[in-house]
C-alpha cells in the first residue's frame, strides 16, 4: 500500500459511553433553526458555527485516549451524526506511514446534536483496530473502511458493527471517497488499485458494479453526484508528471461511464491542498462540489501557480506528506470558480492570488451562501463565507487560538431549493 492509497483515511449501536459533548451547558433545543450552520475542524477538534459568525462552539468529548475527532455522515433526521475519533498515531519517526498508520486504534460514535449525547457504535464483532466511516446508506447500515495488514476494503455493517458484509474485496485495492446518489440506490467511489485510481459505481451492497473511468496514466478521484443523479464530476490528475498530485482537471460522465468528457484543461484545479508553515502544516485532497442549480464549484489556480510545499519524489515517504517548505519558490494562488458543466464556461467568485489560496468551497442547503477556506502563502487556513454570487466575502474564524480552521461542512436542513 503506497502513500496515495491512504489520502482520505484520516475523513442500532451498542451504547458504550454517554457523555456531554459541547462547552455549552445546555444543548440547543430541537426547534433551533439548522439553516446556515457549519462544522469545521481545528487542532484536532470539531466546532460548529452559524453562517453569520455567531454561535461558535467547540465540541469537548471527554473520552480517554482520544486525541482527534472528525464528523462523518448524518442520519436522515439531520440531528444525529457519526463521529470518528483516533488515538495517538502509531506511525511517526522511524515508523513509516504505510506500515504503521493503520495500527492506530479508531472509534466510531453517534452524537445527538439536540440531546448532546455520545455513544460508541460499531463495537460488535470488531475486525480491525482501524475503522473509518465511509458512508451511511440508510439509518441502519453503514459502509466502513476497514484496514488491516492484508490491505483495506469497505464493509457494510449494522450501526452496532454486526452482520458485516463485503462491499469491496480484499486485494482489489483501497476504496474511498464514497458518494451516495440522490435517490439512495447507487454508490460512486474511487478505487486505488494496482491498475491505478479508478471511478466505479455500484448498488448499496457493492453489486452491479459499473466502471466509469479507468486508465493507468490517469489518477481519477473523488466522484460526486449531481443533484438530479444524472452525472458524476470527478478529478483527473496527471500523476506521472505531477507526483505530488498538486493539480488536476475535472471530468464529467454519466454514472454508467458514458458521455465522459473533460471540463477543464491544463490541470487547472488545486488538488493536493498543502498549506501552513513547518511548525503548523496541513493538507488533504480538494474535490469539486455541486450547487443546487447544477453548477460546479472548484478551486481554480491562476496561470503559473506553484505551491510553497515542494513534493520530494526521490525521498522515501515516512510521514504521508514528504514535502519541503520553499515559500521563496511559490507563485500565484487559487480562487473559487463556478463552472457550468454544460459548456465548461467558468466564472470566478474569488480572485485568489497572488499569495491567496481559496479552496474547499460548498454551497449552503438553501443555495444562498458558500463556505470556503482561505490561506495565505505559507499560512494556515481560515473559514470564510460569501454570498452565492461571490459578493460579501467575510471571515468567520481562524480556528482555535488562531492556529487554523479547515474542512467546513454544512449541516443538513432538508430538501435543497428547486
Amino acid at each position: 500500500m503506497n502513500r496515495r492509497q491512504f489520502i482520505s483515511a484520516s475523513v442500532a449501536g451498542a451504547a458504550v459511553a454517554t457523555v456531554s459533548g459541547c462547552r455549552s451547558p445546555q444543548p440547543e433545543p430541537s426547534t433551533t433553526k439548522r439553516s446556515g450552520r457549519c462544522f469545521f475542524t481545528s487542532q484536532g477538534r470539531t466546532a460548529i458555527i452559524h453562517a453569520d459568525g455567531t454561535g461558535l462552539r467547540y465540541f469537548d468529548f471527554h473520552v480517554p485516549d482520544q486525541v482527534s475527532w472528525q464528523p462523518g455522515p448524518f442520519l436522515s433526521d439531520g440531528r444525529r451524526v457519526v463521529f470518528l475519533s483516533m488515538e495517538t498515531r502509531r506511525d511517526g519517526p522511524g515508523r513509516p506511514f504505510d506500515k504503521y498508520y493503520h495500527q492506530t486504534p479508531t472509534h466510531l460514535w453517534l452524537y445527538d446534536l439536540d440531546r448532546d449525547t455520545l455513544r460508541e457504535i460499531a463495537t460488535r464483532d470488531r475486525l480491525a483496530v482501524f475503522y473509518t466511516p465511509a458512508l451511511l446508506v440508510s439509518d441502519q447500515r453503514l459502509l466502513v473502511q476497514v484496514v488491516r495488514d492484508q490491505g483495506g476494503q469497505i464493509l457494510s455493517m449494522n450501526l452496532d458493527g454486526s452482520e458485516a458484509r463485503e462491499f469491496t474485496r480484499l486485494g482489489e485495492g483501497l476504496p474511498y471517497g464514497l458518494s451516495l446518489s440522490p435517490d439512495g440506490r447507487r454508490v460512486a467511489y474511487h478505487l486505488a488499485s494496482p491498475q491505478g485510481y479508478q471511478i466505479w459505481t455500484s448498488n448499496v451492497e457493492g453489486g452491479e458494479r459499473v466502471p466509469v473511468a479507468a486508465h493507468p496514466d490517469h489518477l481519477y478521484f473523488g466522484p460526486t453526484w449531481s443533484p438530479d443523479g444524472q452525472w458524476l464530476v470527478f478529478s483527473d490528475c496527471d500523476f506521472r508528471n505531477d507526483p505530488g498530485h498538486d493539480w488536476c482537471d475535472l471530468c464529467l460522465a454519466r454514472p454508467d461511464g458514458s458521455q465522459k468528457r473533460q471540463l477543464t484543461e491544463g490541470q487547472a484545479m488545486w488538488f493536493a491542498a498543502t498549506y501552513g508553515h513547518p511548525q503548523n502544516r496541513g493538507g488533504g485532497s480538494n474535490v469539486a462540489s455541486w450547487t443546487h442549480d447544477r453548477q460546479v464549484l472548484l478551486p481554480r489556480r491562476l496561470p503559473g501557480s506553484k505551491v510553497p510545499w515542494e513534493f520530494q519524489a526521490q525521498r522515501p515517504d515516512t510521514d504521508h506528506f514528504n514535502r519541503d517548505f520553499k515559500p521563496e519558490l511559490a507563485r500565484g494562488g487559487v480562487g473559487i470558480c463556478r463552472l457550468n458543466p454544460r459548456d465548461g464556461s467558468p466564472a470566478r467568485l474569488t480572485q485568489g492570488g497572488p499569495a491567496v489560496w481559496d479552496f474547499r468551497a460548498s454551497e449552503s442547503p438553501d443555495g444562498r451562501s458558500i463556505v470556503f477556506c482561505r490561506a495565505a502563502t505559507g499560512g494556515v487556513p481560515a473559514i470564510w463565507m460569501m454570498d452565492s454570487d461571490g459578493r460579501n466575502p467575510r471571515l468567520l474564524t481562524r480556528g482555535l487560538d488562531d492556529q487554523g480552521a479547515d474542512h467546513p461542512r454544512w449541516l443538513p436542513t432538508g430538501p435543497a431549493p428547486k
